[in-house]
């Protein structure tokens, strides 16, 4: 009777740490989920700081439409933070997108404003920004892979769920992402 209450004890002892282990290891691939989404965050939040730089520049060239585009950003601009979405993120990116889109046509009209050294530069840094962003974008994809894969392979998908820990969507790609202003 003794050796059987201590297997028994032995075996809820290990399900027991075994459980408390996966808890632990689901909570580090989340956490990792959303440090990425801050640094998303992060990174689009000094892009669009970067945009408003070149937006001012633009001003003394085509202030309506400077104006008009600042004004563009602050309506429609919000905070990515680690409980945001790939949608909210998708949103923000399309934002700038579309005030680099109209960036391009204002800078096609002034070929003085696109040999501008202060130009070149501030574009280098919205370029170094959208690098940063990309860099951001594959760390949490692949965050979001590990945990999904943890998720779906057993016994730890048999628990998962119990502790609240639920699949997460991808960051994908827009297809019609504008492009970049060039600098030449």
């Amino acid at each position: 009777m003794l050796p059987t209450v201590i297997a028994i004890a032995a075996i809820a002892a290990f399900i027991v740490l075994w459980i408390i282990s996966t808890q632990r290891r689901l909570v580090v691939f989340d956490e990792n989920i959303s440090n990425a989404m801050s640094q998303i965050g992060v990174q689009l939040s000094s892009r669009f700081d970067a945009l408003t730089a070149l937006l001012a520049l633009t001003n003394g060239y085509a202030k309506h439409e400077s104006e008009t585009l600042i004004e563009t950003i602050k309506a429609r601009r919000s905070v990515i933070t680690a409980k945001s979405t790939p949608d909210d993120v998708l949103r923000q990116e399309g934002i700038i997108s579309e005030v680099l889109g109209r960036i391009a046509m204002v800078t096609e009209q002034y070929p003085a404003l696109k040999a501008s050294e202060n130009y070149i530069k501030t574009m280098e840094a919205v370029q170094t920004f959208e690098n940063m962003v990309r860099t951001s974008r594959l760390i949490y994809n692949d965050s979001v892979t590990k945990l999904n894969r943890e998720i779906r392979m057993f016994p730890v998908s048999l628990i998962a769920g119990m502790l609240g820990f639920q699949q997460r969507e991808y960051l994908v790609e827009e297809e019609s992402k504008a492009e970049i202003p060039s600098m030449k």
